[in-house]
């Protein structure tokens, strides 16, 4: 399926990333996990002076948690997506079935600590899902993925080059 849509002018006011994607996944990952790290790393400051060391050490523990979680998928991506790109969707889907009920059993197996402030876990959790989400989009938003071939070059065609 080719297009024979024009160029125009670059979207938006900073460059886009364009041209071999192969690091796609890595950079969203560092990208990513810059964000979820500068935001936790404010939440526990802000949890170290409200509540204590414990409660700093729970939004640590339920960030970092949702960032192994989102951080397996990239990785997937990048070593999967290379070699069999429509493959790595469906491997997307069932390692997200496995990392769900994974961490649910391991959850359950450890159970609660008693140094686990769970107002504070959350908070932590849901600021690494935010941040690493917005990231994502970002990140996404500024790769340029290639959905169409190149047209081919028709001998004898009308030029379109004018």
């Amino acid at each position: 399926m080719t297009s024979n849509a024009e160029t125009g002018r670059p979207s938006g006011k900073r460059g886009v990333v364009s041209g071999e994607t192969s690091n796609l996944w890595l950079r969203l990952l560092f990208l990513s996990s810059a964000a979820s790290l500068a935001g936790l790393a404010i939440t526990c400051v802000v949890a170290l002076f409200t509540d204590d060391a414990q409660g700093a050490l729970s939004a640590a523990f339920g960030g970092g948690l949702v960032m192994v979680f989102f951080a397996i998928s990239l990785l997937i991506g990048h070593f999967v997506g290379r070699n069999n790109p429509s493959g790595a969707v469906g491997l997307f889907v069932a390692t997200y079935f496995v990392k769900v009920v994974g961490f649910a059993v391991v959850l359950f197996a450890v159970g609660t600590p008693d140094w686990l402030h769970s107002r504070l876990f959350l908070i932590g959790a849901v600021v690494a899902v935010v941040l690493w989400q917005a990231a994502e989009i970002f990140g996404f938003s500024k790769a340029r993925l290639q959905i169409y071939n190149d047209p081919a070059e028709q001998e004898g065609g009308p030029d379109v080059s004018a």
